[in-house]
């Protein structure tokens, strides 16, 4: 019998997965060394939607192609929340996003994270239609206040902070709603495996 072939890391989806990672740093300085450039808050925004664009692909491209591998598990969410994490903190720095915001955005997007990695024995838990949406409200919100609401004009800026509390309802509740099933997920692996639900007890 054949062994199944082994996908290489190699491949485009990971080498996408590499460039938003090498591009966080590079969005990081673009924005805290310009603040008060408007053409430099463009570019920093033009290196952010260039960076969110390559996730979009990159996941695409790994199933249409099977190139699904380790490493693109491991290192996309975190290249992901790693960007966006830049930005929150990114515009925190910048007293334009108020910390608490920014703080609490950020315990729940790697407190999932790791809750994801702690219950795996007990079964993959997915992203669900709300945390998708919640991402894309994320990436919205963001491209929206990254070049600055002091050079915008006020319509602007009513749209960016709606974006913003959206999203950070949608960050929250997602939250909640991953809690629920995590808990619902370990709840019904324990009842099909009495024998561990007793080593627990």
């Amino acid at each position: 019998m054949t062994e199944p072939t082994r996908v290489s890391n190699w491949n485009v989806p990971n080498v996408l997965t590499a460039v938003r990672m090498v591009l966080v740093p590079v969005f990081a300085y673009v924005l805290l060394a310009f603040p008060d450039d408007p053409g430099m808050r463009w570019l920093a925004t033009g290196i952010f939607v260039v960076a969110i664009a390559t996730d979009a692909i990159d996941g695409k491209i790994a199933r249409k192609y099977n190139l699904v591998t380790n490493f693109g598990k491991l290192w996309d969410p975190i290249a992901d929340k790693a960007l966006t994490g830049m930005a929150f903190v990114g515009l925190s720095i910048l007293s334009e996003l108020p910390w608490w915001i920014t703080i609490i955005i950020l315990v729940r997007e790697w407190g999932i994270t790791v809750l994801r990695w702690a219950i795996m024995k007990y079964g993959v838990m997915a992203a669900n239609r709300g945390g998708k949406l919640k991402t894309v409200m994320q990436s919205v919100a963001l491209i929206m206040f990254l070049p600055g609401l002091q050079f915008m004009p006020a319509v602007w800026d009513w749209i960016a902070w709606a974006a913003m509390i959206l999203c950070f309802v949608l960050t929250v509740l997602t939250g909640l709603d991953y809690l629920r099933e995590a808990s619902k997920m370990r709840q019904t692996y324990l009842a099909d495996h009495p024998e561990e639900a007793r080593t627990k007890e």
